[in-house]
């Protein structure tokens, strides 16, 4: 047998199946293990039914991305496959498991020879039946199915089958374990086993899973929020479940509202009243909201939007991803809107930049964006606990906002002029610190105003804000060695891909760096000019098919100036980057390098 270390299991199957929750069983149980894991689910952008497929990367070493290629294939629907083919990539020596119950359409399904070589035919559907008297069992079946066949986590597994149905009784939980047993059992006496596919690790201490929107929730509370209102829209609804499961906990308060324009109003209504107030969307929710943004902006007040892109324009793709907000992100508003955006880079780093996104918010008095994805929203991984809830890496400072003092009472100016732009803020209750907080422009009591002296004044005022807060942290991550000549700039989601692909540029002999930016408004130009100094080209991959983050790039570096050249590298939304894509595109350029010396 071949002792595997690191191997990737795609699941798909209808909506009916239970692929999901049978993906997440098994990220549970693999991470009590002490092993590494990072799951990728994908389903229709229908409300009920379809089809649904997820991936599950499992390691004895750490990982970065979801994994290129799939090592074993689990079919619990052919048809349902075919609509995942282009994002389910397969190995040439693959393993397949299917439900002999639903026959493969031979003229349909494109496997090669070598691809159909190991494949092993389980009645899932069947078993299920026999073993619990229901087919709803056969994701069960088949979890015992491949536990027995690739030497997974055995008693892991039934312990996280019992913590999933530990709010149903004893009875479900007997149940699901016949569906375990028969799917080992068949395996045992009715298969031989002929691929040489196993799982080898050592067991230790568990790991936590965290999915990236659960991330971003958890860091709000941690950053002291108050006050949540939204409106479901994939893929960020789990925030405002999380949030409203939890937050009263903490006596906050959560609404679901009834759009998004009601939603950010609600949150500038709250935070107007002293409270650290947050929403979440997706592009179609942000094109409403951006009349608010505005309104915070010009009436300083501080807010967090979180904002789960996923696939556009219009409805777009609702269960994809994509990185093609930027532009929206940064300029999405009319006039000079002064505000922050960040973008989180994996699943641990939603919760650090969240509680970035509330000082940012809370300290300067400005909205804040958090630029998430679906591919970072919707994915579970392992992260280190200690980075969650105060460990010693990360972002943890948490801040409440600056309130007048007595004497900034005797003639209280809200919007005064300051060096920092930033001047305390009262709240209604405060006697004295009564003011008109605005979307008109206004002078530093809030008194309406419209002549251009006022507002020209008014607008390096919010402006200025920007400029003393981005001294204060450090906002890239660098990768690689620092003379190297060509370099990789990447963003948000698309940093683990990147990561491992320089990893392993680096080991095969070339010399490639990669500098991913946290901050994205205000862009901070020396970083970028320092890391592109002694580069003779840069690769820039992006999900997003016009190079969104190229052209903002350009607008602040003179790269010809520093004599480099530019390489785009884009593609529309929807699958996330693998490795290899990048990769290759890396010893591409390499090669035309050296061929060029």
């Amino acid at each position: 047998m071949l002792n595997n270390k690191n191997i990737v299991i795609g699941i798909a199957g209808s909506g009916g199946d239970g692929v999901i929750s049978a993906g997440e069983i098994l990220v549970n149980a693999a991470s009590s293990e002490g092993l590494f894991v990072f799951m990728l689910k994908s389903f229709g952008a229908q409300i009920r039914g379809g089809e649904s497929s997820v991936r599950v990367r499992i390691s004895d070493l750490p990982v970065q991305t979801q994994g290129d290629r799939i090592d074993i294939l689990v079919v619990l629907s052919w048809s349902n496959f075919m609509r995942f083919k282009a994002e389910m990539q397969l190995e040439e020596r693959l393993v397949i498991v299917s439900d002999s119950d639903d026959p493969m359409p031979d003229d349909e399904v494109p496997l090669t020879e070598t691809q159909r070589e190991f494949w092993y035919k389980v009645p899932f559907g069947k078993l299920a039946e026999e073993h619990t008297g229901s087919r709803l069992a056969k994701n069960i079946v088949m979890l015992g199915a491949i536990t027995e066949l690739f030497s997974l986590p055995k008693e892991a597994l039934q312990k996280s089958i019992k913590k999933t149905f530990r709010n149903k009784g004893d009875e479900v939980i007997a149940s699901n374990f016949k569906a375990i047993r028969a799917g080992e059992d068949f395996v045992k006496e009715q298969i031989v086993k002929i691929d040489p596919l196993r799982l080898d690790y050592e067991p230790r201490p568990p790991r936590l899973v965290m999915q990236g929107n659960e991330a971003i929730a958890l860091g709000a509370i941690y950053a002291g929020l108050d006050f949540y209102a939204g409106y479901p829209i994939t893929p960020s609804t789990e925030i405002m479940e999380w949030i409203a499961r939890y937050l009263p906990q903490k006596e906050g308060v959560s609404l679901q509202m009834e759009d998004e324009l009601a939603s950010i109003n609600a949150v500038l209504g709250a935070s107007f009243a002293g409270k650290k107030a947050m929403t979440a969307t997706s592009g179609p929710g942000i094109s409403l909201m951006n009349e608010g943004i505005g309104l915070a902006s010009m009436a300083e007040l501080p807010a967090v939007i979180v904002n789960v892109q996923r696939g556009g324009p219009s409805t777009g793709l609702p269960t994809k991803t994509e990185q093609a907000d930027l532009m929206q992100a940064i300029w999405g508003s009319h006039g000079d809107s002064p505000r922050v955006v960040i973008a989180p880079c994996d699943v641990e780093d939603c919760f650090d930049c969240t509680v970035l996104a509330f000082y940012i918010s809370e300290k300067y008095q400005l909205p804040v964006i958090i630029l998430s994805d679906q591919f970072i929203g919707h994915r579970k991984e392992s992260i280190n606990p200690e980075s969650i809830g105060g460990g010693a890496s990360g972002f943890r400072k948490v801040y409440r906002r600056d309130t007048p003092s007595e004497e900034d009472l005797k003639d209280y100016r809200r919007y005064k002029i300051t060096e920092n732009g930033v001047s305390p803020m009262s709240y209604p209750g405060i006697k004295g610190g009564e003011y008109l907080g605005s979307g008109i422009e206004h002078n530093e009591k809030g008194d309406p105003r419209g002549d251009v002296a006022t507002h020209a004044k008014m607008t390096e005022k919010r402006w200025k804000k920007l400029d003393h807060f981005k001294e204060e942290f450090q906002f890239e991550r660098f990768y690689g060695p620092q003379d190297a000549k060509l370099g990789v700039i990447a963003w948000g989601s698309t940093k683990g891909a990147v990561k491992e692909a320089v990893n392993k540029a680096n080991a095969m002999g070339m010399s490639v760096s990669a500098m991913i930016p946290q901050l994205i408004l205000p862009f901070l130009v020396e970083p970028f000019k320092e890391f592109i100094r002694n580069k003779n080209r840069v690769i820039i991959p992006e999900m997003s098919y016009v190079g969104q983050f190229r052209r903002y790039l350009r607008g602040f570096v003179r790269f010809g100036r520093y004599g480099v050249k530019v390489i785009p590298f884009t593609k529309a939304g929807g699958a996330p980057f693998m490795v290899e894509e990048i990769l290759n595109k890396i010893i591409e350029e390499w090669k035309d390098m050296e061929a060029r010396r």
